[in-house]
């Protein structure tokens, strides 16, 4: 799949609003992922969203959203 390029996706990052992906994991993950958003109560891409931010504020705190 190539990225979308040229000021559709310009103005998209620069609003701020939301980029959408598509990422594939191994089952056992993609089982795991699910257990945690059930026990949580709340969507799948809420946990990996929430992962993601975690990841880079302890490998990358200067980037970590505030």
């Amino acid at each position: 799949m190539r990225e979308k390029k040229g000021p559709e996706k310009e103005a998209k990052v620069q609003s701020g609003a939301a980029i959408r992906a598509s990422i594939s994991f191994p089952p056992t993950i993609y089982e795991t992922l699910e257990s945690i958003a059930k026990e949580k109560k709340v969507s799948l891409a809420w946990v990996v969203r929430d992962a993601a931010e975690q990841y880079i504020a302890q490998k990358w705190p200067l980037f970590a959203s505030k």
